[in-house]
């Protein structure tokens, strides 16, 4: 059976309520339907719970074989801006693009199509709940640093805050993009690892990039969540420099503004199945 592709777009009707207040009462109302459905699934709420946790340990192992002198970062440092950076891939978009998945093949996406709320919103709300719960992992981050680890507040909260509010956007973004190619969701644990372990291993979860040769390092800012981590990892622990803000924003905006472009054009409301 041939499936075809319908772009996304605002379909709200002109007698329905267009307001912000009413924008955020159908968001709410979504969203709160998502938190009860990741609620009850409870290998994908402990998998967001404990993953991340787990993978937080590892990234302390590694970094202890690792010569972090003249970073500037210590290994409590590094291990916990990479933890947020886990967070955000395996939290927000491994855990969505499953969610996006599921949604569609159960035809819940084309149900709520008919309805007055746009797509914009079904996709947003739909990605609600794991944006919450990504951000109190990492509001405990911080807090644990502080308490935990003898790290210091973030030094500029500014900068933490936009590349978490950029990590949201991005991450969404390329989950409902990699929606795309998913057909159910046992293969969206396949899909997924691509992004998945360039992230780990080229964006600086694992071992920050100024470990990495100069050249090698360039190369590596390229990558979809590397301008994230790097907002992050300076807005906490300082040492900032305004051409790698600039690099560091101006690649994270690229990867977003490609992911909106891409669930625009090829995101599908229908079964694939």
């Amino acid at each position: 059976m041939t499936t075809t592709t319908t772009p996304v777009r605002d379909r709200t009707p002109a007698a329905s309520p267009t307001g912000a207040a009413a924008v955020a009462r159908r968001l709410t109302a979504l969203g709160r339907a998502e938190m009860l459905l990741l609620l009850r699934n409870r290998t994908a709420i402990a998998v967001a719970l404990l993953l991340p946790l787990v993978m937080i340990f590892a990234i302390r192992s590694s970094l202890e074989q690792v010569d972090l002198g003249g970073t500037g970062m210590t290994v409590a440092g590094a291990t916990l801006t990479g933890g947020i950076g886990m967070v955000l891939v395996q939290v927000v978009y491994m855990n969505l693009v499953s969610a996006y998945v599921a949604r569609r093949e159960e035809l819940v996406l084309k149900r709520l199509r008919t309805g007055e709320i746009s797509d914009r919103e079904i996709l947003i709300g739909t990605a609600l709940p794991s944006v919450a719960l990504a951000l109190a992992q990492c509001v405990l981050l911080v807090a644990a640093g502080a308490i935990a680890f003898d790290l210091s507040a973030p030094h500029r909260p500014d900068l933490l805050v936009a590349g978490l509010v950029l990590g949201f956007v991005l991450m969404s973004a390329l989950a409902a993009a990699t929606a795309v190619i998913t057909r159910t969701v046992q293969t969206s644990q396949l899909t997924t690892l691509p992004l998945y372990f360039v992230s780990l291993f080229g964006s600086g979860l694992f071992v920050p990039l100024a470990v990495f040769p100069d050249r090698l390092a360039s190369v590596l800012e390229l990558l979809p969540m590397t301008g994230v981590m790097t907002l992050v990892r300076h807005g906490w622990l300082g040492g900032v420099e305004s051409g790698d803000l600039f690099t560091a924003g101006a690649t994270a905006l690229a990867w977003t503004a490609f992911g909106v472009f891409a669930v625009r054009r090829w995101f599908r409301w229908d079964p694939r199945g």
